[in-house]
């Protein structure tokens, strides 16, 4: 399968304006043959904790968005927003995948980053959530999640790819750059993470988007513009390289 990351700008607070710069680079997606394409975390709006004026409701413009350039381009696009769950206390930092069919699973973030005040403004997810698509078993995740290896280890029998999307600043670059290659490694599974760039809510972005192979191979990567990230994912070299190196039969 042809998986691309969309390492984007995000203009603060303006959905509209952010729908309006993603058409084109889903289209050059889908033109250049990806079946699934992720945007960065809070791809609508950026990381603001001001839930009040950014949340949506759970079929609000942004999933909206997500799931009529799905439907359109034929493929699976996945981005996380801040939205309304049906009886929940508070919003959640949730990451929608919608396919070309229609369909949409949504795995809400089990760990809002309390460094930055998500725990007061977004509720916590409890569920992790694996998708088969088109024979790729991938697993959700959003930005913070990838500092807590436990949360990649119980998944991983039935991970093939891990997708981790995410505005991860500047200063701690180094951070997600080794946490994504350690996630592919320790789990032998391709991990796919897309970070943003750009300026918001004070922070800089430096994108350092990758593409990793179940060897920690990084098949492609990005620096500190927007770019299209490509590559092809096979679950079965996943299979492979389990079967050839059995590590995680040795996990206790």
């Amino acid at each position: 399968m042809r998986v691309a990351a969309l390492q984007s700008d995000v203009v603060w607070e303006d959905p509209e304006a952010n729908f309006a710069r993603l058409e084109r680079w889903i289209a050059l997606a889908a033109e250049a043959g990806a079946r699934l394409l992720a945007l960065p975390e809070m791809f609508a709006c950026g990381f603001s904790m001001a839930a009040e004026r950014v949340a949506e409701p759970e079929d609000g413009p942004s999933s909206r968005f997500l799931v009529e350039q799905a439907r359109r381009h034929r493929l699976w696009l996945a981005g996380s927003l801040p939205e309304h769950a049906a009886g929940a206390a508070r919003p959640a930092n949730a990451l929608l995948l919608a396919g070309p069919g229609g369909e949409r699973h949504r795995y809400r973030k089990i760990h809002p980053f309390t460094y930055a005040g998500e725990d007061r403004a977004y509720q916590a997810g409890d569920e992790h959530v694996t998708v088969d698509v088109e024979g790729l078993r991938l697993t959700l995740f959003i930005c913070y999640d990838l500092r807590f290896a436990d949360e990649f280890w119980v998944t991983a029998p039935g991970t093939d790819a891990y997708l981790v999307v995410a505005n991860w600043p500047e200063p701690r670059r180094e951070h997600w750059t080794a946490l994504l290659r350690a996630r592919a490694i320790e789990n032998q599974a391709y991990v796919v993470g897309v970070n943003r760039v750009g300026e918001g809510g004070g922070l800089r972005y430096a994108g350092d988007s990758r593409i990793i192979d179940p060897m920690g191979r990084v098949l492609a990567a990005g620096a500190e513009q927007e770019t299209l990230l490509l590559a092809d994912l096979d679950p079965a070299e996943v299979a492979k390289v389990r079967r050839e190196l059995p590590f995680l039969a040795d996990r206790r």
